[in-house]
């Protein structure tokens, strides 16, 4: 194969990935604490027919070399986890981190999750749980005489019970963080798992060591920015076009010279 076709096969590959990602992003401008991915990049081994810095003559050294590229491709996507505009809502199980954290959500086989998306409710037994019915963690249970729900910022719940004067203390909502989280796993459902990679959660109080602050009556938006990605769309397209017009003028070279040269 011509190195050229090679080459621009990579590109094409590269950026049909790049627009899968952009393309996701887009789909989820309006997901509740979503965070938008980015493509990352890495150009292929090199063809080393002259060394940099090899002896030209006996007293001379090559200054630059003969390398020869053979393509790029994508090593990875890098979650954005900059902060997304705050929502007013007014639903009193809504709650916004703003800042740093995430929420804590027991899954069904009694692992633990991490969100930022914030959209809670109550169960039949009166625990808060998102909308897939998995339960915030720790849990905190609502009575059912409870006539309001007030969370403060550092966490604490705290309720209304049979109209009485001193509102009850439900408990306290922490928040964990890691030292990468763009090495957490993201299983969907707007949810992330802990790796290796990320490192250990770091729980605390809301607030507190570098953590964010919990905002009730709010919900964190997606931080996908359309205008952005729409630029980046183009500019994947018209890399996309210009790596496709480089198999085109390759192949019209080996037309040219498989009927001229006989």
């Amino acid at each position: 194969m011509h190195p050229a076709l090679w080459v621009s096969k990579t590109g094409l590959s590269a950026q049909d990935t790049n627009m899968s990602t952009i393309s996701n992003n887009l789909a989820n401008v309006n997901t509740i604490g979503f965070k938008r991915d980015r493509a990352v990049f890495q150009d292929l081994l090199y063809q080393i027919d002259r060394q940099p810095g090899g002896m030209n003559t006996q007293n001379s050294e090559l200054p630059s070399g003969l390398q020869l590229g053979t393509g790029v491709r994508v090593v990875g996507t890098a979650k954005q986890f900059s902060q997304g505009n705050l929502q007013v809502t007014e639903q009193p199980l809504d709650m916004a981190v703003d800042g740093r954290g995430f929420f804590q959500i027991e899954l069904p086989d009694g692992d633990i999750a991490y969100t930022r998306d914030g959209q809670f409710q109550l169960n039949a037994d009166g625990d808060i749980v998102n909308p897939d019915g998995y339960r915030l963690e720790p849990n905190i249970n609502v009575p059912e005489n409870a006539t309001s729900v007030t969370i403060g910022k550092d966490g604490t719940v705290s309720a209304v019970v049979d109209n009485q004067a001193a509102p009850v203390n439900l408990g306290e909502i922490p928040l964990v963080n890691f030292v990468n989280p763009q090495g957490l796993q993201a299983i969907g459902n707007n949810l992330f798992r802990q790796t290796n990679a990320s490192g250990d959660p770091a729980e605390g109080e809301p607030g507190i060591a570098g953590l964010g602050t919990i905002e009730q009556g709010m919900t964190e938006s997606s931080n996908v920015e359309v205008v952005e990605e729409l630029v980046n769309m183009i500019t994947t397209q018209r890399a996309y076009e210009m790596n496709s017009k480089v198999v085109s003028t390759t192949d019209q070279m080996l037309q040219f010279i498989s009927q001229n040269i006989g």
